[in-house]
């Protein structure tokens, strides 16, 4: 695993999205608006400000962008969301009213691109969708199951199941299947007779706010991450904040730590373990010891309060990172699925890019998973 390339692209990024050719970037520098960029993630690629999203009032909190249809969907802390669609020569908002009294946190398109869901701070998620004969887009709200704000949001690949995670510490899994809108269910497909809304899974295994939740490519695993750093899958647990299934096997995590991890399954035992940190020039903090740990704290505290000053104490952060601050976003660059593994046939993803508090977007790229394990040393 390699950085590819480092771009500063602005002062903070809360969110980012690709295009299908991934020759365009949409991204919130932090602000109401949004940013679209022209550029590729090859390392000598100029970036240009193309366009610039304007409508909503707050701080933009989520963006999607659907590979087929090439609609963006952006949600805020305005509590509204909207679609945008290019006509060829600007991007055209339509308004989608998700009835909310509190901000939108997170949105995401479902797979086949016909719905999408927003998470909110009304203990509530809106699941979206267009009605051709009014033209215009329908909130339908699963209330009352959330004790908090719900933080992340997920589809399951069936386009039938989302996945939730809350700040009351739980991760939940709901039918979002609406009819007229979704296509005849298979007899066989699991929860068939389930309603919209309704409950059929509920995970109660963090130690914290629960957020940056994630299905496998086949759907068969679900991963969440509580505020205690730990990424949960049912019955194990592993360090990270933000995720994104490489495969079945394989997933990497990142956040305040500033460096992605990646992390593969035992297939033996079933567990999920930590496997080693994507950039190389992190120095393991667990050789530091905790005393020396807690009295640089001290020292940097007793600095800020006396000189008033964050540079009184040096910390033992370790240098030469690509990123400098938390990870916020974590984005494949080539969808799951492209790319199929030699021996076993998996699929995989070969490319994702980061984008955090620190105003960067670091490409991360391999040719192969199994050349990358082979060179760990462990």
């Amino acid at each position: 695993m390699a950085v590819v390339a480092s771009h500063h692209i602005a002062q903070s990024i809360t969110a980012h999205a690709w295009n299908a050719t991934l020759s365009m970037i949409a991204l919130c520098p932090n602000t109401s608006e949004v940013h679209i960029y022209t550029g590729t993630p090859a390392p000598d690629s100029v970036w240009e400000k193309a366009f610039v999203l304007q409508k909503h009032d707050q701080l933009v909190s989520g963006i999607d962008w659907a590979p087929i249809s090439n609609y963006i969907v952006t949600c805020s802390h305005d509590r509204n969301s909207y679609v945008w669609s290019f006509d060829g020569t600007q991007w055209q908002p339509t308004l989608v009213i998700l009835r909310l009294n509190r901000a939108a946190i997170s949105v995401d398109w479902s797979p086949k691109e016909n719905k999408f869901v927003v998470g909110s701070g009304a203990k509530s998620v809106c699941v979206c969708y267009y009605e051709a004969d009014n033209n215009w887009w329908v909130s339908k709200i699963i209330r009352k199951k959330h004790g908090s704000t719900v933080t992340g949001v997920a589809w399951h690949p069936n386009n039938l199941l989302i996945a939730t995670t809350s700040t009351d510490c739980k991760c939940r899994v709901f039918s979002a299947y609406i009819k007229g809108v979704d296509s005849k269910i298979n007899p066989g497909t699991t929860f068939v007779d389930t309603k919209f809304g309704e409950q059929v899974l509920q995970l109660d295994l963090a130690f914290g706010w629960s957020f940056g939740v994630k299905w496998s490519p086949t759907g068969n695993s679900l991963a969440y991450v509580d505020f205690s750093l730990f990424v949960r899958l049912i019955d194990s647990l592993i360090s990270g904040a933000h995720i994104l299934f490489l495969s079945e096997t394989r997933l990497v995590g990142g956040g305040f730590d500033c460096n992605p991890m990646l992390f593969e399954i035992d297939p033996k035992r079933g567990v999920w373990t930590f496997v080693k940190f994507v950039d190389e020039a992190k120095s393991s903090t667990h050789d530091l010891k905790s005393s020396t740990l807690f009295l640089e704290a001290m020292g940097r505290f007793h600095g800020q309060t006396r000189r008033g000053t964050h540079e009184a104490f040096e910390t033992s952060r370790a240098s030469g990172l690509a990123h400098d601050n938390c990870i916020t976003c974590i984005v494949p660059l080539i969808s799951a699925g492209e790319v199929n593994g030699q021996e076993t046939g998996e699929k995989v993803v070969q490319a994702f890019s980061t984008s955090g508090v620190d105003g960067r977007l670091i490409i991360w790229s391999f040719s192969n998973i199994t050349e990358l394990l082979a060179k760990l040393q462990i």
